[in-house]
Order: structure tokens, then C-alpha cells, then sequence
């Protein structure tokens, strides 16, 4: 019982939260202020941290796989939210496709970007040779000899050095999946508000995919912080927050129907809207019948 009851408050404080207009409003400037001066923290953290690490357990875990744990959490709170109101399949399979939509996107991206770095960049390997040695300058980067023809991945398979315009991948896919986590749970709390039916199980869903947010936004800082690549990680996060952008303050607009999914929320919330006033015009109607 105290676990429950528990739940229930830590989970309704996080969905007035998110579910707040503001906040809403306002999440993608926070994000805009984290690449912006996240990079400055590298003068006050320790390179000697644990975080400062690329092999550490969170980057190993979480960060290669950013795009598979989103899916994972925010689809299965997307579907139990959906099929919990409506019972319906179809509407369930509408609302998960705006996560689809999203990693086509991703992986469109990837693509660009590959193509872009192979176009621009070049394939050096290092050499060392017996006349640098002799001048004692064992300290000093090594020689590097140009290696045409050569691919990115081919290049660092072989153990070379490729050097090109590069936009960081890592801060795209963080920016992109915090800005999804947003808008996906933000409807929670409106959800709630209007006495939707809301279980132990959809509960626990909502609050991983807070602890998900949470730890997205940690990364990113910690990338920045610890790893910071100026401009390149502000170019990846402004092509997050421009996908953002273009679908949930644009396309999704639309409304939903075959060319669009909708916002989150579509045809949950309105349909319990519609029950109240429903029912509130119904007792209207009572009420003055029986005076």
C-alpha cells in the first residue's frame, strides 16, 4: 500500500510537471542552453572522473543504444495509455506510428550524414618516420600520409585517422529522444486531470519514461561536458530540435488521418472531454426538468 501510494504521488508531481504548458512550451530552450554552455563545464570537470571515460557502463549500456531504449519505454506507454481508453487497436497502432515516423527520420539522418563525412573527408595514416625520430621529436603528433580512396568505415577499420566535417551523432539522437519523451508523456497529466483509467502497470511505464528523460539529459551533459566538440555537437542537437520542429509543431498539427498520426493525445483526451460535457448536459437537462 505504501509503495502504491508512493507511486501515485511521485508520478502525478511528474505529470503536472511535464504536463504543464510552460514547460512544455519551453523544454526545447533548455536543451538550446545545455549545447550552448554545456561545453564551458570542461574547465571545472576532472578529466579523471569516471564520466570522463568513453567505456563506462552508462555509454556502453544507454548511450549506443538511446534509440532502442526509447522505443521500448515510450512505445509500450504509448500503447497501454491508447488501448487502456479506446480498446482499439488501430488507434493503438496510430499513436506508435509517430515513434516509425521518427526513426525513419534517424536513420535518414545516419545516412546523410555518412555520405556527408565520406564526401568531405580524407584517410591519413599515421607515420613515423626514422628521420622525425632522430630529431628527438618523439613527443609531437606523427607524420600523416594522405590514403586516397578510401571510406570513413574502411579507414577506421584499418586503424587510420580520418579527418572531415563531422556533425555529432550522439547529440542528435539525444536531443531528438528527449524532445519525443517530452511530448509523448506530456499528455499524462491532462489524462489524468480528466479521470482516465490509470492502473499500477501504466503508472510504472510513465515514471521509466521519466527516468529515461532524466537520464538522457544527464548524458547529453555529461557528452558535452567531459567530451566537448564544438560546433559539431551544436550542429547534431540543432538537427534534433529541427525534427522536433517539423513534426510535433508542424506536420502532427495536421490532425489525424492517412497522411498524418496527430499530436499525442489525439482521440484520447477529446473523447473523455466529450463524455463530461455529455454528461454535464445531461444533468443540466435533468435538473431543470425536475424544477
Amino acid at each position: 500500500m505504501f509503495l502504491n501510494a508512493l507511486l501515485v504521488v511521485i508520478t502525478d508531481l511528474a505529470a503536472g510537471l511535464l504536463g504543464n504548458a510552460s514547460v512544455r512550451r519551453h523544454f526545447h530552450l533548455l536543451l538550446s542552453a545545455l549545447l550552448l554552455f554545456g561545453p564551458l563545464l570542461s574547465l571545472w570537470v576532472s578529466q579523471y572522473s569516471v564520466f570522463g571515460k568513453r567505456n563506462h557502463f552508462l555509454y556502453r549500456v544507454f548511450l549506443r543504444s538511446c534509440w532502442g531504449w526509447t522505443c521500448i519505454f515510450v512505445g509500450s506507454f504509448v500503447f497501454v495509455l491508447s488501448f487502456s481508453v479506446q480498446r482499439s487497436l488501430t488507434l493503438s497502432l496510430r499513436h506508435l506510428s509517430r515513434l516509425a515516423v521518427a526513426g525513419g527520420l534517424w536513420l535518414g539522418f545516419r545516412k546523410m550524414l555518412c555520405l556527408l563525412e565520406n564526401a568531405t573527408g580524407s584517410c591519413y595514416e599515421p607515420l613515423r618516420s626514422a628521420l622525425e625520430m632522430s630529431s628527438g621529436n618523439n613527443g609531437d603528433q606523427p607524420l600523416l600520409l594522405l590514403r586516397e580512396g578510401e571510406t570513413k568505415e574502411a579507414c577506421v577499420r584499418s586503424g587510420m585517422l580520418w579527418r572531415g566535417y563531422e556533425v555529432s551523432e550522439d547529440a542528435l539522437l539525444l536531443c531528438l529522444c528527449c524532445l519525443l519523451l517530452a511530448e509523448e508523456t506530456a499528455v499524462f497529466g491532462p489524462y489524468l486531470s480528466l479521470g482516465g483509467p490509470c492502473g499500477a502497470p501504466l503508472r510504472i511505464l510513465f515514471l521509466f519514461c521519466i527516468l529515461l528523460l532524466s537520464l538522457w539529459v544527464f548524458l547529453l551533459l555529461c557528452l558535452l561536458a567531459y567530451f566537448p566538440q564544438f560546433p559539431t555537437q551544436l550542429l547534431g542537437g540543432a538537427l534534433g530540435c529541427l525534427s522536433w520542429r517539423v513534426l510535433y509543431q508542424g506536420w502532427y498539427r495536421l490532425g489525424p488521418g492517412w497522411y498524418c498520426p496527430g499530436r499525442p493525445g489525439m482521440g484520447l483526451l477529446s473523447t473523455q472531454s466529450k463524455q463530461e460535457e455529455t454528461y454535464e448536459i445531461n444533468g443540466e437537462m435533468k435538473a431543470k426538468v425536475s424544477h
